[in-house]
């Protein structure tokens, strides 16, 4: 058990349990290299590229019409103004074509990168045990529907905007900066007799100017990514308390407990209303400082460009063309500026979806320390169990024999207090709770089928979830043989209806259902985990005796209360609770469960 432990921890990747946005990169990273649309997205990406660079190319050409077009202005000659003209409508015409071409190009990219994320979220949210073992670990399992619905595509909508605008504006600015050092080279004040010469001065003033403006933004606009992160764990907790009511809207109604659930929904809506409230101020503030800047840049350009234009070192054309220039740069270099909400949201979702993927992975090492239980298969057609003891953070639950041989085709029943850990046994001869200590010895080769108290049937027509996982294995003359031999004989002619099952059907009804299955696929052995225990005497009969009949040589183990009726089981287990024993410490996942504290450190 140790040396497994080690092995764990020595595949755990990198980065898994801090926090740094450079982990969070290298955790997106690792996804992002291992998703099979790689190809397409580089592709894309590529071409993307190519048309920013034409772009870019002719923005410069265009920045360039503006000395022969402005002269002619100055000039009043209408012969030329008139060829410029011509020329302009020809330059627009290739920009126009290159800016719908990247639009789509982007969009394309946008579009493969939410579906690599979210497929690689789904895939390993669906690893064997991992969804299971994540709901049980925390806050991080609350709520993955909406990391991988809602969080993954906005993550990919940020990405995609974000990096094609920062790659834009880089070649824009490296495209301008010539030619505004062109415009301003040579240049020399006079100041109180004395001569002062500032090489591209233009640009120096550029830069000082957007560096002023995107230092004030970052400054006063930082916080938007603590209050992004807790608008969304807000939101996130919102969505989980509708949908619980809306699950749970039959007994609630019979309860007549509208009123108070009004009033959890409510509190939950104040929560979200009062993070956005947050976001608005700091976005408000952060308003004062981007429109200020924005009125200042109307004149900005003209006011640099000015004493160029005063000493007569450039015509009016010159100076329309160094204002161009001038606001291609400033544009380039206050992109960050522009971009600040969107750059903190993004970090904010970045942090979401990247200690969510840490989650998931975290979940297959958690707990290394402590012991697990042994599974292993018999050379015999026999279940045993040897010294079996299921760990939990309320003490230990074992057998009351130390080892416990179960033959084919036996019937038994494990029995036990109510707070024995009969469920809890249960997951754990599943592999869904490994944490204990002992050994279970499988049957060789054999199927081992688990019946849960409540069932799950997947959403669409009814043979899909009767056939459940083996949809389309069988013929509808063995799928409405099974109905039949449960009593659900009125269901036989509704096998291609589409229905959320678990709603159309009672409770008596969905676990008939369950043990119809068990008719299909035929296993050899079948573990149950208290799936009789509410079931009417009538439908109890039904689904007990189809191991009289079809399923005789099954071996079943009934983990509950041994039923009234019938000598189907024939010998009983008892199930003890040493509340003394050993317990499993808490599950935390460090990284992963306070947002709030990785998004301050964030900043």
């Amino acid at each position: 058990m140790t040396n497994q432990a080690g092995a764990n921890r020595a595949q755990r990747p990198a980065g898994v349990e801090s926090t740094t946005l450079r982990d969070q990169f290298d955790m997106m990273r690792h996804a992002f290299m291992a998703s099979p649309l790689l190809k397409t997205i580089l592709w894309l990406s590529t071409g993307s590229f190519a048309i920013i660079i034409a772009t870019a190319i002719g923005q410069i050409i265009l920045n360039r019409w503006n000395r022969p077009f402005f002269d002619a202005i100055e000039r009043r000659d209408l012969n030329a103004f008139f060829y410029q003209l011509l020329l302009f409508v020809a330059i627009a015409g290739g920009l126009l074509v290159l800016n719908v071409t990247q639009q789509w190009l982007n969009q394309m990219v946008r579009l493969k990168l939410r579906e690599g994320l979210t497929i690689d979220l789904i895939n390993e949210w669906m690893r064997p045990l991992r969804a299971f073992r994540l709901a049980n670990s925390g806050a991080m399992g609350i709520n993955p529907d909406q990391r991988m619905q809602e969080d993954a595509g906005h993550l990919a909508d940020l990405t995609t905007d974000l990096g094609f605008g920062l790659l834009q504006s880089s070649i824009l600015l490296a495209s301008f900066v010539s030619v505004l050092w062109a415009l301003s080279a040579g240049f020399v004040f006079h100041i109180g007799g004395y001569a002062l010469e500032i090489p591209g001065y233009m640009v120096w003033a550029a830069i000082l100017y957007a560096g002023s403006a995107s230092w004030l933004s970052w400054l006063v606009g930082r916080r938007l990514i603590v209050l992004n992160g807790d608008r969304y764990a807000r939101e996130a907790e919102l969505r989980f308390s509708l949908m619980h009511v809306s699950e749970h809207i039959d007994a609630i109604s019979l309860a007549g407990g509208e009123t108070g659930e009004r009033r959890r929904l409510e509190l939950d809506l104040a929560t979200v209303l009062g993070a956005m409230r947050n976001i608005y101020r700091a976005q408000i503030n952060l308003a004062w400082v981007q429109d200020g800047y924005g009125w200042v840049t109307v004149v900005a350009p003209i006011l640099v460009a000015a004493p160029v234009y005063f000493a007569g070192e450039i015509s009016f054309g010159g100076l329309m063309m160094a204002v161009g220039a001038f606001n291609q740069v400033h544009t380039s270099l206050k992109w960050f500026v522009a971009n600040i909400s969107a750059i903190a949201d993004w970090r904010a979702t970045l942090l979401r979806v990247a200690a969510f993927r840490r989650a998931l992975i975290m979940t297959d090492v958690l707990h290394d320390a402590e012991k697990r239980i042994e599974f292993a298969e018999n050379d015999t057609n026999k279940l045993t169990f040897d010294n079996l003891e299921v760990a939990s953070s309320s003490g230990r639950t074992r057998l009351s024999e130390p080892h416990i041989e179960i033959g084919a085709g036996q019937r038994v029943v494990i029995s036990g207090d109510p707070r024995a850990g009969k469920t809890l046994l249960f997951r754990a001869l599943a592999r869904l709770w490994p944490w204990g200590s002992g050994r279970v010895g499988l049957p060789a080769g054999e199927m081992v089928a688990f019946i849960p108290r409540s069932p799950y049937f997947p959403r669409g027509k009814l043979r899909d979830a009767l056939s459940y996982p083996r949809a389309g294995d069988f013929s509808d003359a063995s799928l409405v043989a099974a109905l039949s031999k449960v009593g659900l004989d009125q269901l036989t002619t509704l096998l291609d209806r589409e229905a959320r099952w678990e709603r159309e059907l009672s409770d008596d009804e969905q676990r008939s259902l369950a043990f119809a299955r068990l008719v299909l696929h035929r296993p050899r052995w079948v573990i149950i985990d208290e799936a009789l225990e509410t079931m009417d005497g009538e439908a109890m009969k039904l689904a007990l005796s189809i191991f009289e009949d079809d399923l005789r040589d099954t071996a079943v183990v009934k983990i509950g209360r041994t039923p009234r009726n019938g000598p189907l089981f024939s010998r009983v287990i008892h199930l003890v609770k040493d509340a003394e024993g050993p317990v499993l410490k808490p599950i935390h996942l460090k990284g992963a469960v306070h947002e709030k504290e990785l998004a301050a450190s964030a900043t």
